[in-house]
C-alpha cells in the first residue's frame, strides 16, 4: 500500500470553508422539507426544488418567497391546485423499485441535436477546479448558459433549473452536464424540465439508464480517457465522419 507523507502544516482560516445551512422550507404555511444547502442564490434553489417536487409547474406559480436565516416561506398563487407529487413505491423498470411513476412523466420530444465539437466546447468551459463539491451546467449549442454549485448534484441541478425557469430558458434546446453520478432522480428532473440530453462525469445507475431509455432521454458520461460514452439515444450527438 502506498504510504502518504506530509512535509508541512497549513492553518486554514474559517472563511476558507464552504458554508452549510439547514433550511426549513414552508409552502403556504405548511412544512415541506429541510434541505441542507449553501446559503447562496437560495431563491433559485427553492424555485428549482419546488419544480422538481412538482409543487409548482413554473416560477409564475409562486406569489412570493421570503428568505430568512434558517427558514424559507413560499406562497403559491393557487395552493389548492398545486399539491406536489406522491412518493409511492412502484415496481418496474426491469424489476427495480422506484419512487418514480413513469406514467406521470413527460417523455422527451425535442428534436435537439449536437455535434461532438459542441459538446467538447461546453466541457472546456466546465473544466477546472470548481468551488463546490457538486456542479451543474446548463448548456446550449454556443456553450454554457447557466451554472450552479452546491453540496450535492441534486441541489446543484435544482439551482440551475430554478435559474432557467426565472430566465425563461427554452430547456428543450439545452443539455445538462453534472459533475457527479447520474441517478434516477437526476433523470426525472431532466424529464420534468424537458432537457433532452444529460451528461455526467460518472456512469449512471441502472435505474437511471432504464428510465432514460424508456423516456427518450439521451444519457452519456465522459470517460477518463476523454471519450463520450452514450448509453441511450446516441443519435442526438453526431461525431465527425
Amino acid at each position: 500500500m502506498e504510504k502518504n507523507t506530509v512535509s508541512s502544516i497549513r492553518i486554514y482560516d474559517m472563511w476558507d470553508l464552504l458554508p452549510e445551512r439547514v433550511v426549513a422550507l414552508f409552502v403556504n404555511g405548511r412544512y415541506a422539507a429541510t434541505p441542507i444547502i449553501i446559503p447562496d442564490s437560495v431563491e433559485e434553489f427553492v424555485i428549482g426544488y419546488l419544480f422538481s417536487e412538482e409543487i409548482i409547474r413554473n416560477h409564475k406559480d409562486i406569489e412570493s418567497i421570503r428568505v430568512e436565516e434558517n427558514r424559507v416561506s413560499v406562497l403559491t398563487v393557487d395552493p389548492f391546485r398545486i399539491t406536489g407529487r406522491r412518493k409511492t413505491v412502484l415496481s418496474g423498470c426491469g424489476g427495480s423499485t422506484s419512487y418514480i411513476d413513469l406514467t406521470k412523466l413527460p417523455p422527451v420530444r425535442s428534436g435537439f441535436s449536437l455535434s461532438l465539437s459542441e459538446v467538447s466546447s461546453a466541457l472546456m468551459e466546465c473544466s477546472g477546479g470548481g468551488a463546490f463539491p457538486s456542479e451543474a451546467f446548463l448548456c446550449g449549442k454556443n456553450g454554457v448558459i447557466l451554472r450552479s454549485g452546491d453540496l450535492d448534484p441534486l441541489n446543484a441541478t435544482d439551482r440551475v433549473i430554478g435559474s432557467g425557469l426565472k430566465a425563461g430558458t427554452a430547456f428543450s434546446e439545452t443539455f445538462l452536464i453534472i459533475s457527479g453520478l447520474i441517478s434516477s432522480e437526476m433523470v426525472r428532473r431532466c424529464l420534468l424540465a424537458g432537457i433532452p440530453i444529460l451528461l455526467g462525469r460518472s456512469a449512471p445507475t441502472d435505474l437511471a439508464h432504464r428510465i432514460a431509455g424508456e423516456m427518450n432521454l439521451t444519457l452519456g458520461t465522459i470517460s477518463a480517457d476523454g471519450a463520450l460514452v452514450l448509453y441511450t439515444y446516441p443519435e442526438r450527438i453526431s461525431a465527425p465522419q
